[in-house]
């Protein structure tokens, strides 16, 4: 057994029966606030590590999906130990589930400065055995002061979609299916799928420009139950959905998607075209949704699920998610903004 999994079977242990010993709160300081991941695979992720309230917390993004709190989190040995559950579902050979497990992964992290070194101790499914990723974090600078958005001063506009081709864009993972064309002016995303044989991974489509800070107006109609997603720098979502009539909710439509929950609904019907207003200065973003200001000049915490990477400071491009449902846009028009 080598040195990590020694450790986390001793630790295990001792949370398990005998508590964990608080160390001074100093020895846990180089390990708060939040931190960009390069996760294993490629992937990006996020770790934000609180104290408040006489306890330690933390919630993480692993790659898709959302921000979530993981189960526990303590420091011990001068490193930190961050647990995650999970369910592992137990079917018969129907495909019934049967039993349900549950099973510990931990994250080990070592700071040193603004870096993590963190390893990933993860009870394989068959319960024989461990895997163990190795990947880093980096610390994300605090967030500047709220911009002033009225003298922010705009370059000249880009046209981003021609209404005719699709000059300009290209598939985030050239490897993807592409189920994107274009018809009358408007961009149209269309993932069929065959019944009866295997699933299709549809692609989502990229601008081939990078940007840093700007101004982006587009129009969007989404169908019924249907789910998309426009990521600005290539990794903050706006969510685009059918949401019209549900309460408000960060997974809703015009919501940085498990980050920031819209003020007010302002999402029409499925099937009608909607209007994006959408500004990011300095990781603060205002959207306005069908004119009406639904998130204003508000802070971004780090990156979205789906995000190419989690770095907040390099330029990306506007991506639009296409590996969902089918999904409709036009007018795409960004003014990048001059500093």
């Amino acid at each position: 057994m080598n040195k990590n999994l020694k450790t986390l079977h001793r630790c295990l242990l001792i949370a398990a029966f005998a508590g964990v010993t608080a160390l001074a709160a100093s020895d846990a300081d180089p390990f708060l606030g939040r931190w960009a991941l390069a996760i294993p695979g490629g992937g990006a992720g996020w770790l934000g590590v609180t104290r408040e309230n006489g306890y330690y917390d933390a919630s993480i993004l692993w790659g898709g999906g959302s921000v979530v709190p993981v189960s526990s989190v303590f420091f011990t040995d001068n490193q930190m130990w961050v647990m995650r559950v999970r369910d592992v579902r137990r079917k018969d050979a129907s495909g019934k589930v049967v039993r349900t497990q549950q099973f510990t992964e931990a994250i080990i992290a070592r700071v040193d400065g603004d870096q993590l070194s963190l390893t990933r101790v993860n009870p394989r499914d068959n319960g024989e055995g461990l895997s163990t990723e190795e990947f880093t974090g980096k610390r994300i600078p605090e967030l500047p002061p709220k911009p002033d958005l009225a003298k922010a001063k705009y370059g000249a506009p880009i046209t981003l979609f021609d209404g005719k081709t699709l000059t300009g864009w290209q598939l985030t993972d050239p490897g993807a299916v592409n189920g994107w064309s274009v018809k009358d002016g408007v961009l149209i995303n269309n993932p069929v799928q065959e019944e009866g044989k295997p699933h299709k991974n549809y692609g989502n489509l990229r601008t081939d420009k990078e940007f840093e800070d700007f101004n982006l107006k587009l129009e969007v109609k989404v169908d019924k139950d249907n789910n998309s997603g426009i990521y600005l720098r290539g990794i903050y979502e706006v969510q685009v959905a059918d949401t019209y009539g549900k309460r408000l909710d960060s997974h809703n439509m015009g919501g940085i998607y498990s980050r920031i929950t819209p003020a007010v609904n302002a999402e029409k019907p499925a099937g009608e075209w909607q209007s994006y207003d959408i500004t990011l200065v300095d990781r603060h973003v205002t959207v306005v949704l069908n004119g009406k200001t639904i998130i204003d000049n508000q802070p971004l915490l780090g990156c979205t699920g789906g995000a190419m990477w989690s770095d907040e400071f390099r330029p990306g491009p506007i991506y639009l998610q296409g590996d969902h449902t089918g999904v409709n846009y036009r007018n795409i028009l960004l003014k990048p903004v001059v500093k």
